[in-house]
């Protein structure tokens, strides 16, 4: 699948699912507005109805039109007398039953002597008396005698009367969720599929090299004259040892990367000397480049427990790093010193450093810096993260600093034991 295919899914795909939720958002409202327009007719219906049976009980006439919504939750009723809060509760929670308004409700009774909303009480939505904190009614001027009603919990009250919008929304929502995974799975896969190709392009190269010079010397060395110059098959035959030995290395780092990947790597953890194993896995680094090689072995304390094997290779490939990223002539200093907590070991380089926005990648499996459109340098991308692997693996520490332009410090953190 092409880059511009999935950028197309994902722009329709977002598209077409803000506008679901959207949709969603819209109708969710509605529904909400006609319970909200219901409740506040059923509760109008019900204080009317309230209100006149008071009226009757003090033989007055019924008053035309006496409820006010004061707020959205606040209900006052207008009334021409005095009233006793256990009639009004009686009558509240007879109407409130009979038009379904099933939800708790605060009660409190005008006082024309203190100019105050005297508190009646708090029903539940079992109309039962709940014996909670009283609470302040606002007042208003409109009438003379009158009561209020608040209804505190009219929120809640009406989202469980939309049970089936709200399964629609979760169920939108889990689409939603769906598809964005969907899409990151993809774009993981795909980022996945590009790096396993250029992995693939790399090893491709990497064996063509060696196998094509394997191919030449043995080519020579067929010839029936060769037999005749003894120096020169020597060398096309030490040719073939050095090849044989790249591609038997090559081989290595690609399986031991892939153990390592599975858990399945095994440390033969034992005692080392740290100068003596440096020096035997640079001696052959100080015959290709000589004095572009510099040791600064000053660490006093040097023994470290440690896999023998898999130390020369950490060692190998980050000095073959810099080397590879070095300038001409090469420039690399391998430092060590003690700090506190044991060993610093360091591989410099005055090469061509990493730009700060890929120091972060650089230890990810097959990545590599990219380079526009040279390819001058060889590997797998593998190296870097054999490195971390076997590092964290000994559980030690490792970090990088770099200057693009300047050159690069890896730096390993070996703790030793008191």
């Amino acid at each position: 699948m092409t880059r511009n295919a999935i950028r197309l899914i994902i722009i329709t795909g977002s598209l077409a699912i803000a506008a679901i939720i959207g949709i969603q958002i819209f109708w969710v409202k509605r529904a909400y507005d006609i319970e909200n327009d219901r409740f506040r007719q059923s509760a109008v219906e019900a204080l009317n109805e309230v209100a006149n049976n008071i009226s009757r009980i003090y033989d007055l006439t019924e008053i035309e039109a006496p409820v006010e919504r004061l707020e959205d939750d606040y209900y006052v009723v207008n009334l021409r007398t005095p009233l006793d809060a256990a009639v009004l509760e009686h009558y509240l929670r007879q109407e409130f039953k009979r038009h379904d308004v099933n939800t708790s409700f605060e009660y409190g009774i005008y006082d024309c002597d203190t100019d105050e909303i005297r508190y009646g009480g708090s029903v539940n939505a079992n109309f039962e008396i709940d014996h909670i904190e009283p609470t302040i009614l606002p007042k208003t001027d409109k009438f003379l005698n009158y009561f209020g009603v608040r209804f505190p919990s009219k929120g809640s009250f009406l989202f469980q009367n939309l049970d089936f919008w709200i399964l629609s929304s979760f169920i939108t929502l889990l689409i939603t969720g769906f598809f964005v995974y969907a899409m990151f799975v993809i774009l993981r896969q795909k980022k996945l599929s590009e790096v396993q190709r250029d992995f693939v392009n790399n090893m491709t190269h990497e064996f063509q090299t060696p196998i094509s010079t394997i191919r030449v010397a043995t080519d020579v060395l067929a010839q029936d004259k060769i037999m005749e110059q003894p120096e020169r098959m020597k060398r096309y035959v030490q040719i073939i040892k050095q090849e044989n030995l790249r591609l038997k290395n090559q081989v290595e780092t690609v399986l031991t990367t892939a153990k390592v990947g599975k858990g399945k790597l095994e440390l033969n953890i034992q005692l080392q000397e740290l100068h003596f194993l440096l020096s035997e896995v640079l001696e052959s680094v100080k015959l290709e480049i000589g004095n572009g090689l510099t040791l600064k072995l000053d660490a006093v304390q040097t023994s470290i427990y440690a896999d023998k094997v898999h130390l020369l290779s950490v060692v190998r490939n980050l000095v073959e790093n810099a080397i590879k990223y070095s300038k001409k002539p090469a420039d690399i200093t391998v430092v060590t010193r003690n700090d506190d907590n044991g060993v610093v070991l360091e591989v410099r380089d005055m090469g061509i450093g990493i730009p700060e926005e890929y120091l972060g990648k650089i230890f990810n499996k097959f990545y590599r810096v990219p380079t526009g459109n040279v390819h001058n340098v060889k590997g797998f991308g593998l190296g870097l993260n054999y490195v971390e692997q076997i590092v964290k693996a000994h559980n030690w520490k490792i970090n990088v600093e770099s200057e693009y332009g300047l050159g690069t410090v890896f730096r390993i953190n070996i703790p030793q034991e008191k």
